[in-house]
């Protein structure tokens, strides 16, 4: 760790730089390491500036550094860390795809620096173009997650891409022209074959791995058989709180979701 007030993170596409002896590995602006690319100003954070920087793939860590998938530190890491870690995967790549000018194919800068507010600004990522003026934001995408409820049980459901045994609650991408509420009941009853009702908010998280915004709901069961698509969705049933499946970690707004109907149906003594 450093006590420089320009720090880096290091990442290579999901991957951070980690210290093999323990830790997150932060460089300093000011001597960048050989490996890493040109930084990207990510914005103020406890009045530090924090960037980050592409490792470069012709060049191999030095033995005391390794790469470490950033799902795989949420347990190790404080929340704020994991948020700047979040911003800089996105940022990353952001500055790669947008390289040059989608209107007229000159190459790009960075845009106007963020503000001095207390905590990173997507702002900073802004592209523009100096040779016709078009600017570009970071697009994130809007996505559902809906946990479902029928009397004392929730559904739970386990994607392809999930390790054996994990479950989580349905969740999707917007579509254009779709409403929140409308993505929430076309997601889970193409994904697992039942109609939704009382959708309520519950709350919404950035969520790097898709770089997207999770919209987070609650939802009373309406009708429908329990079917799971086969493609998204491999397996899914109804839990109690008392055997639920193994779940997504803590930080996760799918756990929250858990964790608040757990909450709800535990008994008062």
């Amino acid at each position: 760790m450093t006590t420089n007030d320009e720090l880096v993170v290091i990442v290579r596409e999901l991957d951070v730089v980690v210290e093999r002896a323990g830790g997150l590995f932060l460089g300093r602006r000011d001597a960048l390491p050989a490996f890493a690319d040109s930084p990207v100003f990510l914005g103020r954070f406890e009045d530090r500036a924090w960037y980050a920087a592409r490792a470069r793939r012709d060049v191999e860590l030095p033995a005391e550094l390794a790469f470490a998938s950033v799902r795989s530190l949420f347990s190790e890491l404080p929340e704020p860390t994991l948020h700047i870690l979040g911003i800089a995967l996105a940022g990353v790549e952001f500055a790669e795809t947008h390289r040059r000018c989608g209107r007229c194919g000159a190459a790009t800068e960075p845009g106007a620096a963020a503000s001095d507010g207390p905590e990173p600004s997507a702002g900073a990522q802004t592209r523009r173009c100096p040779s016709c003026g078009l600017s570009v934001h970071p697009r994130i995408a809007p996505a559902v997650i809906v946990l479902v409820e029928r009397e004392d049980r929730v559904l739970l459901a386990r994607s392809a891409r999930f390790p054996p045994g994990r479950f989580s609650a349905v969740a999707g991408f917007v579509e254009i022209g779709e409403s929140l509420e409308q993505a929430a009941a076309r997601e889970v009853g193409e994904e697992v074959g039942v109609q939704i009702r009382d959708l309520k908010y519950f709350g919404s998280q950035p969520w790097p791995f898709g770089r997207s915004l999770m919209i987070g709901f609650s939802a009373t069961y309406a009708g429908g058989s329990l079917t799971p698509d086969g493609h998204e969705i491999v397996e899914a049933d109804w839990f109690s709180r008392d055997q639920l499946p193994d779940l997504p970690p803590k930080i996760s707004i799918a756990r929250r979701l858990i964790d608040a109907f757990v909450e709800r149906s535990t008994p008062r003594s």
